[in-house]
């Protein structure tokens, strides 16, 4: 594939940059810095930057079917108004873990947001294992639990037919399916169907493209990879110039170009000056494959 071309797009180090979502309504690409506490919003017309500065760590944003957006932030579901930059909570969980923070979050084909928690970090990849849950805020903003003991809850999509949930514990060093009942939300019968390869690393964010292959970005392992959930087989690496990304989605007009996110939290100076753009957002071209419009949430 030698038309595989990787730009980046956006150099201002994000700490974690994380849940890129192409708005098409904006033509612009959303994201988080979960340390920074912002939710960003990149123009590529423009190549301008905004950000809404927020009260605790953001660590997914979404699109809303009435306007606007959705985030994680802290333990709470919240509506973000990017115009008035105000935050309005939906719902609270894990009340009883202060020491617990959302991560990876995604609205499923039925407008309900998938998201979970974890502990939060000593420092990248080092935490209190199991203290986390996945969790859906559903569309009458009612939220269901569906299991807990959760490392590092992260990638999630829904294979095309929307009969299968897949999902990345980081620390599992899998890729794992669920049936998925897109009239219930109901999850079950999960299975691995990728266990990652040592130079691979930890499984971050994930994607789902039009042909219903997945797209892992793989932390600290400076890559994203294609795989076919069919054959649990790797089809395909694209590597990035830097070790720590994190996730990725399709986006552009016609959904065929990819970003990935990436991160510059725990890299020393050293490691800095030989990676000046991490914590940047990337544009992969040429991967002759599309991806799908993100789903709004229904609440």
């Amino acid at each position: 594939m030698s038309s595989v071309r990787v730009e980046c797009v956006v150099s201002s180090g994000f700490g974690i940059g994380e849940s890129p979502v192409w708005d098409e309504k904006e033509g612009a690409l959303l994201c988080v810095d979960i340390p920074g506490r912002r939710a960003c919003r990149w123009s590529p017309g423009s190549g301008q930057l905004q950000a809404v500065a927020l009260d605790a760590p953001v660590s997914s944003v979404a699109l809303r079917k009435s306007g606007d957006y959705v985030v994680t932030l802290g333990t709470r579901f919240a509506a973000l108004n990017w115009k008035e930059q105000q935050v309005t909570t939906i719902a609270h969980v894990d009340k009883d873990k202060p020491n617990n923070r959302f991560n990876d979050g995604k609205v499923d084909p039925a407008g309900r947001y998938f998201a979970g928690t974890m502990a939060e970090e000593i420092r990248p990849a080092v935490l209190e294992r199991n203290q986390g849950s996945l969790y859906t805020l559903c569309p009458d903003l009612s939220v269901v639990k569906h299991f807990d003991r959760v490392d590092i809850s992260n990638g999630l999509d829904w294979s095309l037919d929307h009969k299968t949930f897949f999902y990345i514990d980081s620390l599992s060093y899998s890729v794992d399916a669920f049936d998925y009942d897109i009239q219930t939300g109901k999850i079950d019968n999960r299975r691995s169907v990728y266990k990652l390869e040592k130079e691979e690393s930890i499984p971050d964010g994930m994607c789902i493209d039009m042909e219903g292959k997945l797209w892992v970005a793989c932390y600290d392992g400076g890559r994203v990879i294609r795989l076919d959930p069919e054959t649990g087989k790797r089809i395909q690496t694209v590597k990035l110039p830097v070790d720590k990304t994190t996730s990725c989605c399709f986006g552009g007009k016609d959904y065929s170009e990819m970003y990935v996110t990436s991160a510059r939290d725990g890299m020393d100076k050293e490691w800095l000056s030989r990676q000046p753009q991490a914590g940047g957002i990337f544009k992969i071209t040429g991967l002759g494959v599309k991806g799908i419009p993100p789903y709004a949430f229904a609440g």
